[in-house]
């Protein structure tokens, strides 16, 4: 059963006794926030940062500072479920996150939550850019982009939000916003929410939470169908091979299907909000509907036109004596590079995975490497190489593996292998961290391999 967070609001904070729990990208936006309210917090973090000031550690006093608060903010990458977090709790301290505390005094009719295992950074973006290109004020934040609560932002002042909110910030939401959108469920992030199921129940209670309407889900994927009743009141279902006619989408320059679902979301979305230009039907019935339709479409794909896709999200980087090179470090969990693979039928791939293990099951991912038609060969980094190795070997014995100690070993193997046209693809199905600071430092990395290559 959904557990109800008590709504609550930036503003109810002011003269407050108020702790800060992490201090990352979205612990310095709260500071910034509680400071323009007239609160001097307390800072805690787990392993604060050397020059970072007044930080006590969590576990060196600063669970007893925060302990005494009324309030504690805490950053999402923290677990509502750890230790520390039930003896706040039992204290009668309330746990916060700055993104439910702003969600819950926001113009919810101007906002959009979007959320889902992978595919919510594109969809976000999407929408943001087809917003703006139809005329409106769009700002992309939550957890891509800007914290929309930060003082920093303050002359910012746009119509619409878009917000993509991960399954650890949905447990800080209190209310939701009438119109949201669900781009794909798939298990992850185990660690922080202890088990699959939960997983599940805290990604989708961003969609159903007190003033929820409409969820624009994904409607091919059965772990979504199966929990339709956690998707809010109306469910309006999109799916990869709807509209089989539309166009308006090209100038995305997206590759794969599922991105064009997530392109069909997001018109979904921007339907139900009532955006001008964004009205034409997916299903005419008669010579005035086709001309809606015909309207729609043209006002959308001149919005579409100019958008830029995402760093690390199936961008070819260079092509090296025939090899082209894609970057798709952003695929931090097996379904995304399921999709990145099915974005390249017919091709020769040598795919790259393997990263921070997370305990997730891989047996998915070497079934599909095994049934693909075209010569696929697989390079594995540590720490979760090995067990992907195993999957293989399981699921499809006759496939190419090799285990590499690092990155650059992994592209020069799999160069040689892919040539002379096929292509080295980087979607790991697993974070970055404990090798590289982030997806971005990883994709530079894979970059910095193939230019190094001794041609």
């Amino acid at each position: 059963m959904m557990t109800e967070r008590p709504v609550l609001g930036w503003s109810d904070l002011a003269g407050k006794r108020v702790g800060v729990w992490g201090f990352g990208r979205e612990g310095g936006a709260n500071l910034r926030k509680l400071r323009s309210l007239g609160v001097e917090p307390v800072l805690v973090d787990d392993d604060p940062a050397e020059g970072a000031g007044e930080v006590l550690r969590t576990a060196d006093g600063g669970l007893d500072a925060l302990l005494k608060c009324d309030v504690v903010v805490k950053t999402p990458g923290l677990s509502r479920y750890r230790p520390e977090a039930d003896r706040l709790r039992d204290a009668g301290v309330v746990l916060a996150g700055g993104l439910g505390l702003w969600l819950a005094e926001a113009d919810r009719e101007r906002v959009v939550v979007v959320t889902g295992t992978k595919g919510k950074s594109t969809t976000s973006s999407i929408i943001g850019h087809l917003l703006n290109g139809l005329g409106q004020r769009a700002a992309v934040g939550g957890n891509i982009g800007v914290c929309p609560y930060d003082p920093d932002l303050a002359a910012e002042k746009p119509d619409y939000w878009v917000v993509e909110v991960s399954s650890y910030q949905a447990t800080d939401l209190a209310v939701t916003p009438p119109v949201t959108a669900l781009t794909s469920l798939h298990p992850d992030h185990l660690p922080w929410h202890g088990d699959v199921e939960r997983y599940y129940r805290d990604k989708l209670s961003a969609l159903s939470r007190p003033g929820a309407a409409l969820t624009v889900a994904n409607g091919d994927e059965p772990l979504i169908r199966e929990r339709v009743a956690l998707l809010g009141p109306r469910v309006e279902w999109v799916g990869e091979d709807d509209d089989p006619g539309a166009t308006w989408m090209e100038p995305l320059h997206l590759p794969g299907r599922h991105n064009r679902r997530n392109a069909l979301i997001a018109r979904a979305v921007l339907r139900a909000l009532g955006i001008p230009g964004a009205s034409g039907d997916t299903a005419p019935r008669a010579s005035g509907e086709r001309a809606a339709r015909a309207s729609g479409d043209t006002a959308l794909r001149a919005a579409a036109e100019g958008y830029e896709g995402l760093p690390s999200r199936l961008k070819e980087i260079g092509v090296v004596a025939g090899v082209r090179f894609v970057d798709d470090s952003l695929s931090t969990n097996v379904l995304p590079t399921l999709a990145a693979l099915d974005a390249f039928p017919g091709e020769r791939v040598a795919l790259i995975v393997g990263g921070q293990d997370r305990g997730i099951d891989y047996a998915e991912l070497a079934e599909a490497v095994g049934g693909r038609q075209a010569p696929t060969s697989v390079r594995t980094l540590p720490d979760s190489g090995p067990r992907i190795s195993r999957a293989l070997k399981a699921a499809a014995p006759g496939t190419s593996v090799v285990d590499c100690p690092g990155l650059e070993e992994a592209v020069r193997d799999g160069f040689e292998w892919a040539r002379p046209d096929g292509v080295v693809l980087l979607s790991p199905a697993a974070p970055s961290f404990g090798r590289f600071r982030d997806y971005r430092d990883r994709g530079d990395a894979f970059a910095r391999a193939m230019r190094n290559l001794d041609i």
